[in-house]
Order: structure tokens, then C-alpha cells, then sequence
């Protein structure tokens, strides 16, 4: 019985031995065949637990999409205070999961003028515009091919759709004074105006203009003039206030832009330069007292390729000046959509943005204006912005840009876009979150300007520094956020009062679905 016994186990035990192998291996198989599919497996999810729900009751709410939070990586802290941010960068966000920056292209709306006038044509272009309190106000380049006067002409209009020509019988066009021309523009060539808002500048001064003037030994100069009201101009008394570098292309051949920065507290300019070997470029240059100004410098676009960057636009964000933007026309010389037009190139408006007007973003570097489906916008010089990005209306604000340059049909359309809605944080379908840098802040709520699609939702949570939740300000806690509003305070449980948080440095979590976040500011209730 024993023997028979003994010679069992030694049958079986090595098919039991391979078997357990084999299985072994099998097991080993399918790990590595999911490692190289997955990557290395991920912690089993926490479960979610089933929403409850009665009649008329709203059941329990799961975020769109909660991604476990990251360890922090060490990183600056920001100081917000109580001021506006537009999500235009990442200056703010730290990450970004499963959402993007997106660029919105404004939406084309009226032809506002169309440049017909006798002392017009074809050629006319640089329409720069400024809200002056309850008035708009445009000058732009009136010219026709032929070339047979060069002008400053003026515009205006009560709310920035309709626009008149006022007769001024100032300057005088082919034999007569009946006209809105506000200076000869024949060696004050593209006119820009501002309106200058440093404090110690005098009331007969308080309008403001560059414009390129009559070269000095091959090289270009840019000339100063000033106003009391935006309409009689005079140079100033250094009348030549920049010459161009003697750098191989000496050179100001564009729409030049000057305005007071209310940030830093100086004036600064942006002109024409040329990059070696030979592409278009944008310098920058400052000055105290719009008399000495410092040698032009070009701007600092980071590693970006080079590319005609033909005008500049820039402007201070008007609800955010810490934020300056720029509009270039971006060029593209050797393409031709008609192969029978004259003037090689094709153009484009594109944007970027930055903190300190030096260095500057191209984050986004596909078109903001594009040439669209109109057959005649689609040769060179069209789609340009001059200057000028104004509240036009109700969570509005507008832009003006150029159409069928050198044309007869030639005209400036506007286009507008929401209030701080040239960049979002977007999520789609799928949802995503985004979560700032840490950050100091000034007031006792938090308002967002957000739009969603009827599925779409966003939660927000306050972390501590180290990207702990605080208590009390979950996504658990957070009040579902859908709709489309400019301005929407934040609550958790019901109530968004923030005081007790004061003096705290804090983080912003945002999970998002089918959502976009255009700015965030903290504010005073009381």
C-alpha cells in the first residue's frame, strides 16, 4: 500500500510541478503583454458611489471628471490682489488635464466705413481707435494708388457701429476745405494717435501721435506731434524723436504705435525693424517724457520662427492693463492666390501677449483673423489691425481691421468677440481640470466669467498652498456651475464669503466639462 502510494506522488508531482510553471508563465505573459499596451497599472480607482435620488430631489452630484491632484512642484507664489486675469497664458495655471488654452477668433460683423472719398482709395488703411469717455474715435490712413495726396483722416461714432466723417475744413484736398482731414500726411506718414493719460501731461498736449517722417541720411525717422483735442495737430518742438538704427535695413515702413503705459508709468512705442536676413520684425522703445527715447530694441519672442510680422497693434488690455497684446499682420511674401494680381504675398492677423511689453508669448501662432472665404480678401495687406480694442456693449468689445485692400471695394470691418474672451481654459465632452500656481489675492469672493453647453458643468475647490483642500471648499462642497454669464460668484454649500480665508495663500482647482473660463478675479462684496 505504501509502495503504491510512493509511486503516485512520483507519477504526479512533476505534471504538478510543470502545471504550476506553465500557469506561472501564463500569468507572467499577461503582465508584460499589459505593461507594454497601458503602461505600468495604475491604483484601482477609488469607487464611485452610486447617486440617490428621489422624487423632485437633485441626486447626489459626482464632478465630470475628479483626476487625482498631483504632487506640487515648487513654483513661485503669484500676486493676484484684487485685479482681473484673463486666462491669455499660463502665467496663472499651473496645469492643465485634459484642458487646453484656446484661442477664439472674433466674429465678423459690419462694414463700418468704406473708403470712398475723393482724397481716399484703394490704399487707404491703418484705422486706429480709441474710446474717448462716450465718444469713439478713428483715425486711419487716407490714400488712393496713384498717390496723389497722402492724409490723416478722422472719424467718430456714438457707439462704434455707426460712424460718420465729420466736415472739419482743416486741411485742404483736392481744392477744398470740405472734408474730414486732419493733417497732411505727406511727411507724417501713417499717423498714430493717442490719448495720454499720464497725469503731468498738459491739456494742450493731451492728445498724442507718432508717424514716420522724411529720412536723415538713409535712415527713417519718426516724428512727434500733439493736440489739445484730437483734431489740430502741431509737431513738437523736437519735432525728429527716433532715427532708425544704422543696422542694414534703417527702416520705420509701417503703422507705428505710441501710448502712455499706465503700468510702468512711461510712454514706449513699438516700430518697424528688420531681423536678419531680412524679415520683419517689431521694435520697442521708452521714454519719460515723449521727448528722449531709448535706442529701439527688438521685442523678445522667445524660440519662435521667424516670420513677417508686418504691423504691430499693441495695446493694454483696457479691463486689464498689466496685460498688453499685440495684432500683427503676419505676411507670407512668396504666396499668390491670384496669379494674375501685381502684389506678391498673402496676410493675416495672428495675437500675443505679454507681462513686461519686452518678452512676448506666441503661444498661439495659427491666424486670429483670417482672410475667411471672401475671394477678394486674399492678397496682401488685408486683415490689418491697426490699434484700438473697445467695449462696444454689454459684455462686448469690438475690433476694426481692414478688407479688399487695394481694391476699389476697400473697406474696415468690425468684428467682435466676448469681454475677456480672446483666450479660454477649455474642456470638451470628455472634461478635464485645471489648477493654479499658488497665489495671494484681495477680497472676500471669487467671480468668474465662464460659459458652458447645457451638459457642461464646472466645480471649483480652494487648496491650501501645498495643494491640500481646504475645508469646506471640496468639490464636494462646490455649487455646480452651468450657464453663460461675465460675471458669476463662486459658492460652496450656498455661500461664497471667502473672508475667512484672508491673508491665505491658495490654490484654484477647476474641474470642467464642455466649459470655458475666460478670467477670474477676486473681489469686495461689501
Amino acid at each position: 500500500m505504501i509502495r503504491n502510494a510512493i509511486d503516485l506522488l512520483k507519477r504526479f508531482i512533476p505534471v504538478i510541478v510543470i502545471g504550476s510553471i506553465a500557469i506561472a508563465g501564463l500569468l507572467a505573459v499577461g503582465i508584460g503583454v499589459a505593461d507594454s499596451v497601458g503602461g505600468p497599472a495604475a491604483p484601482a480607482p477609488t469607487p464611485t458611489p452610486k447617486p440617490t435620488a428621489t422624487p423632485f430631489a437633485k441626486p447626489t452630484r459626482t464632478p465630470p471628471y475628479v483626476a487625482p491632484t498631483p504632487t506640487p512642484q515648487p513654483s513661485n507664489i503669484r500676486e493676484i490682489g484684487s485685479r482681473l486675469e484673463p486666462m491669455v497664458d499660463n502665467w496663472l495655471m499651473e496645469q492643465l488635464q485634459r484642458t487646453t488654452l484656446k484661442l477664439h477668433s472674433p466674429t465678423p460683423r459690419e462694414v463700418v466705413l468704406e473708403f470712398d472719398q475723393p482724397w481716399e482709395g484703394s490704399v487707404s488703411n491703418y484705422a486706429g481707435v480709441i474710446k474717448d469717455g462716450d465718444l469713439y474715435r478713428m483715425w486711419y490712413r487716407a490714400l488712393n494708388e496713384e498717390e496723389n495726396g497722402r492724409y490723416t483722416a478722422y472719424a467718430e461714432s456714438v457707439d462704434g457701429i455707426v460712424w460718420t466723417r465729420p466736415v472739419l475744413g482743416l486741411v485742404e484736398a483736392n481744392g477744398s476745405i470740405e472734408n474730414n482731414i486732419v493733417l497732411d500726411g505727406t511727411d507724417a506718414w501713417n499717423l498714430s494717435v493717442f490719448k495720454d493719460t499720464n497725469p503731468a501731461a498738459n491739456d494742450s498736449e493731451r492728445y498724442k501721435a507718432i508717424a514716420r517722417g522724411p529720412a536723415v541720411d538713409g535712415r527713417d525717422t519718426i516724428r512727434a506731434f500733439v493736440s489739445p483735442d484730437g483734431l489740430q495737430w502741431q509737431s513738437t518742438e523736437q519735432d525728429t524723436i527716433l532715427v532708425a538704427p544704422d543696422d542694414g535695413w534703417p527702416n520705420f515702413d509701417s503703422h507705428n504705435i505710441a501710448f502712455w503705459d499706465t503700468e510702468q508709468k512711461q510712454y514706449v512705442a513699438y516700430m518697424r525693424g528688420w531681423i536678419n536676413p531680412g524679415f520683419r520684425g517689431i521694435r520697442r522703445s521708452v521714454s519719460d517724457d515723449f521727448v528722449e527715447w531709448s535706442e529701439p530694441t527688438f521685442i523678445n519672442l522667445g524660440p519662435t520662427k521667424l516670420e513677417h510680422l508686418y504691423t504691430n497693434a499693441a495695446t493694454q488690455y483696457y479691463r486689464a492693463p498689466h496685460i498688453y497684446m499685440m495684432f500683427p499682420m503676419r505676411f507670407t511674401p512668396d504666396r499668390q492666390f491670384d496669379v494674375d494680381w501685381l502684389h506678391d504675398g498673402l496676410s493675416e492677423a495672428v495675437f500675443m501677449t505679454s507681462r513686461d511689453g519686452q518678452f512676448w508669448s506666441r503661444r498661439f501662432m495659427e491666424a486670429y483673423i483670417p482672410p475667411g472665404p471672401d475671394q477678394r480678401n486674399w492678397n496682401e495687406r488685408n486683415m490689418v489691425v491697426a490699434s484700438g480694442l473697445v467695449p462696444t456693449g454689454p459684455g462686448e468689445m469690438s475690433i476694426y481691421y481692414v478688407e479688399h485692400y487695394r481694391r476699389p471695394t476697400v473697406r474696415l470691418r468690425r468684428a467682435t468677440m466676448r469681454v475677456d474672451g480672446i483666450v479660454s481654459v477649455n474642456a470638451n465632452f470628455t472634461g478635464g481640470f485645471a489648477r493654479t500656481r499658488p497665489f495671494n489675492f484681495d477680497g472676500n469672493e471669487l467671480v468668474i466669467n465662464y460659459s458652458t453647453a447645457a451638459s457642461g458643468i464646472i466645480n471649483v475647490e480652494i487648496q491650501d498652498e501645498k495643494g491640500l483642500i481646504i475645508s469646506g471648499y471640496s468639490m464636494g462642497n462646490s455649487d455646480d456651475i452651468y450657464g453663460d454669464e461675465i460675471k458669476r460668484v463662486v459658492t460652496w454649500g450656498g455661500s461664497g464669503d471667502l473672508s475667512e480665508l484672508a491673508g491665505q495663500t491658495i490654490r484654484l482647482k477647476f474641474d470642467m466639462k464642455q466649459a470655458d473660463l475666460y478670467s477670474l478675479q477676486f473681489r469686495n462684496s461689501r
